[in-house]
């Protein structure tokens, strides 16, 4: 009898683990942001940020470390994890929360690519807006491999330079783009 409770309590707690049907996590990623003003062109790429993708809900969750954004100047870096600026001390991640529009349309299963419009809502810096983005996904056998790029405008997050060399060094719209491979 004992043996039969213990196994039971082992299947209970394995199936509370088991991965949900659809639900896939990233296992590569890569989002890089451009910055061109007249004065100069910034760039910095993040390896670090974690995507979920359900395939059957159309659900799309990325978390995004923003320290971990690389940049060719070390003095770059620095300036973009200050207080002024991203302060990733106080807020060490950005998020967005999305969902595909028209799942019933789409077929992750088929190889091919599948043409997507994300509609959610972006955390950076404490503050929260909507965002909509066209995706293609490549499948390729188990894999998927989801790409996008879209613009953010700094003072939508509360990063706005109104004065000194930030204020036309840094473009107030910027180039996002991403890529994950589920």
């Amino acid at each position: 009898m004992r043996k039969l409770l213990l196994l039971a309590i082992a299947a209970i707690t394995l199936s509370a683990f088991a991965t949900l049907p659809g639900k896939l996590k990233s296992t590569g990623s890569l989002i890089t942001f451009y910055s061109h003003t007249a004065f100069e062109d910034i760039e910095a790429n993040n390896y670090k940020s974690i995507a979920v993708l359900n395939t059957e809900s159309g659900d799309v969750i990325i978390s995004v470390p923003m320290q971990s954004f690389e940049f060719e100047k070390r003095m770059m870096q620095k300036h973009f994890n200050q207080e002024n600026f991203l302060n990733t001390a106080k807020f060490p991640k950005a998020k967005f929360i999305g969902q595909i529009q028209n799942m019933d349309s789409h077929d992750f299963t088929k190889p091919g690519e599948l043409v997507l419009t994300i509609h959610g809502e972006m955390t950076i810096k404490g503050k929260t807006q909507p965002v909509n983005m066209e995706a293609s996904a490549l499948v390729k056998g188990a894999k998927i491999k989801l790409i996008t790029a879209f613009e953010l405008t700094l003072s939508d997050y509360g990063i706005e330079f109104s004065s000194g060399k930030t204020s036309t060094s840094i473009a107030k719209t910027i180039q996002v783009s991403a890529s994950y491979l589920f």
